[in-house]
């Protein structure tokens, strides 16, 4: 182990991930910038200055000596030159904030990146140029606001990449943790979100990116939102993180920064994180799959308030069982609030045309016909898609459209609101597996036309 991974507390596999330059599948070589294995930070504040900015230099330095680049470090926007630039693989943005490069300054930046160049954002790098358009694009979101200093969850999306790789699925660190103006998720590919059910303040509503990266305008982007407190720098786990990043950005670590604009998990199979149950009863979680049990109770999402989306999951029953998807429902520890204000798309062998597999429970049945062609029975897996814009709800069974409900009922609103899953009671066990998610645009009009000419 090379003495320097040591004193960053990284164990020897760890340290080989963070410095493996094989290419991973769909993944472009890193390209070597000019001068190779240099790396510049810059620490210029024009704003709220940072009292961690020298730790992290330090962190920085001790990092790049451990990944074989050298690290010099500057205040000066005189360095932002063609020529300087063209010396360094990467450049960090340490917690600068406002106004820091001038017009010239910029377009040298912005030169260095398509031909190349990387960037590290730590921080309130997302408190920067907001007035400079290439700089919002590469950082991925604009800060918005944050709240005190506390613990909070991490949950990493992609191990794979090497500023993750060493981290668990859930990391508990404290920080300052931002809000940002955006959601980066479509342009940049996220590797680590915040749970906002773990601590107090957040406002992304539940989808909360706090780490990604991606290729932009010919050069590679990392940004990661921690490293407000000194203490963040001495920690290994967050060092490692550093490290990842900046060895992508220098170009060399290979990564798949690609967005992801498909279906996302949202149960990792092992665990209830993001979700929490409400009334008596749950859900047992074995190999993947979460099985109802006792009630009536809801094991709802409450990691992300949705409005319009493509809900996905499998459903197998063992015999004559009931159970059903809520969706459009307030949060509350009352699972008849879900009843009461949500919709619930039912799952039962047997009922009336408005209460059985495929309708939406007590308003409208399915299409009994088409459910019939498509349903599989008890002892095997159904998948549903459950299709939401607006006030039009879809449900589609294994493929085939069952159902196409319109709320009209000003009191409920499906344009926002949760999604849980029913546990009816001790006598009735359905299984769940595959629950992924996809968030859809919004439809023309939102919220100023929803149940228009219904109050």
């Amino acid at each position: 182990m090379h003495p320097s991974a040591r004193r960053l507390g990284l164990t020897a596999a760890t340290a080989a991930a963070l410095l493996a330059t094989t290419a991973l599948p769909g993944a472009a070589a890193p390209a070597r910038h000019h001068d190779s294995g240099r790396v510049l930070v810059f620490s210029k504040t024009a704003g709220f200055r940072h009292d961690s900015i020298p730790d992290g230099i330090a962190a920085l330095r001790e990092l790049g000596n451990a990944g074989s680049l050298t690290v010099d470090a500057t205040e000066s926007a005189d360095a932002f030159t063609p020529g300087n630039l063209a010396r360094y693989d990467a450049v960090v943005f340490l917690s600068t904030t406002g106004d820091v490069l001038d017009d010239t300054q910029q377009k040298a930046f912005e030169g260095y990146v398509a031909d190349g160049g990387g960037y590290l954002g730590i921080h309130a790098a997302a408190d920067t140029e907001y007035d400079w358009p290439f700089y919002g694009g590469l950082v991925g979101a604009y800060f918005q606001s944050h709240p005190a200093i506390q613990p909070a969850t991490v949950r990493v999306e992609d191990r794979s990449n090497p500023a993750t790789a060493h981290l668990p699925d859930a990391w508990e660190r404290t920080d300052e943790w931002y809000n940002y103006r955006t959601n980066p998720r479509a342009q940049a590919h996220v590797l680590a979100t915040l749970d906002e059910t773990t601590y107090t303040g957040g406002t992304m509503k539940g989808d909360h990116p706090i780490a990604w990266c991606q290729s932009y305008g010919g050069g590679r982007a990392f940004y990661t939102g921690g490293g407000h407190t000194k203490e963040s720098y001495a920690d290994p786990a967050f060092r490692a993180h550093l490290l990842g990043g900046l060895q992508y950005a220098a170009g060399k670590a290979t990564a798949d920064c690609r967005p992801r604009t498909g279906y996302r998990p949202i149960f990792n199979g092992r665990t209830l994180d993001g979700w929490k149950q409400a009334g008596p009863g749950g859900f047992t979680v074995e190999n993947g799959t979460l099985t109802s049990e006792g009630g009536m109770g809801l094991l709802w999402y409450q990691a992300k308030e949705l409005g319009s989306y493509s809900l996905k999951l499998d459903w197998k029953m063992r015999g004559d069982d009931n159970s059903g998807v809520f969706v459009g429902f307030p949060a509350s520890d009352d699972p008849w609030s879900a009843v009461d204000k949500g919709y619930e798309i039912q799952i039962d062998a047997t009922d009336t045309p408005d209460r059985t597999t495929g309708a939406v429970y007590s308003f409208q049945s399915a299409d009994l016909e088409a459910r019939d062609r498509a349903l599989r029975p008890p002892g095997q897996w159904n998948t549903y898609e459950i299709r939401v814009q607006g006030e039009r709800l879809r449900v589609y069974l294994n493929g085939v459209e069952i159902n196409d409900f319109t709320n009209k009922d000003p009191e409920r609103s499906l344009a926002d609101g949760y999604l849980g899953l029913q546990n009816h009671g001790a006598d009735d066990h359905v299984a769940f597996r595959n629950i992924r998610i996809k968030e859809l645009a919004a439809p023309a009009g939102g919220a100023a036309e929803r149940n228009r000419g219904t109050k």
